[in-house]
């Protein structure tokens, strides 16, 4: 049973806290209190209202970095059309809407992120456009792509390298937050920032993690 806008909501604020991203803290984000618990809960509830692990209720350390480097540097988006891949909380996609981009596209294929990326949106008063689905593949013109955290599935990871250096090729800029992880296309890239970004030691096994932002090698 796939739950309705309001219960996905109603869970997010009754489950999470609004409070500052500690290497962002400009920003706020609905954000678990215990990682473990929530994870727990949303196991305990997968069949009942549909919900899939909150992935959503983290700040990332690859999306901490991209939200910084946008933060710091927001001639690298004002004015253009920004799309955000695989969105989460809507970190990223926020932090381009307050560095001054014209249009900003958060992305994701789960219902309870696209409903705590708008939550989020709201509580820190950008507009963002909500992009729900499977848009692997497309190129919509956007001026920048920006991708945190995509490098965890092998395939995954290697269909979305592949298509946005599709869209490098064709003239749009490209970054990526990522500390590293296993599937990132190292020999593809070029880190340009480098940043020590405080995480949740339940998830990543320990409270700071070395995280840097990608883009792609010049041809």
């Amino acid at each position: 049973m796939k739950a309705d806008p309001a219960v996905r909501t109603a869970f997010i604020r009754t489950h999470t806290a609004l409070m500052p991203v500690p290497h962002a803290p400009e920003i706020k984000l609905y954000l678990a209190h215990e990682a473990l618990e929530l994870w727990q809960k949303t196991e305990e509830e997968l069949e009942a209202i549909g919900l899939p692990p909150p992935f959503w209720a983290f700040a990332w350390a690859g999306g901490q970095a991209l939200a910084r480097y946008i933060l710091d540097h927001p001639h690298v988006v004002a004015g253009k059309r920004v799309f955000d891949l695989a969105s989460g909380s809507g970190l990223v996609a926020i932090a381009a809407a307050m560095a001054g981009a014209r249009q900003v596209i958060a992305n994701e294929i789960d219902d309870f992120a696209l409903a705590a990326i708008a939550a989020n949106a709201q509580a820190n008063g950008v507009a963002i456009d909500i992009a729900g689905g499977d848009m692997i593949g497309r190129d919509d013109g956007w001026d920048v792509v920006l991708a945190g955290d995509i490098s965890y599935e092998r395939d995954m990871a290697a269909r979305m390298t592949d298509w946005l250096s599709g869209l490098r090729r064709r003239g749009c800029a490209v970054l990526i937050g990522d500390p590293g992880r296993s599937y990132l296309a190292r020999e593809q890239l070029v880190a340009i920032a480098e940043y020590q970004v405080p995480v949740t030691r339940a998830l990543e096994d320990t409270e700071v993690k070395r995280t840097s932002v990608w883009r792609f090698r010049s041809d």
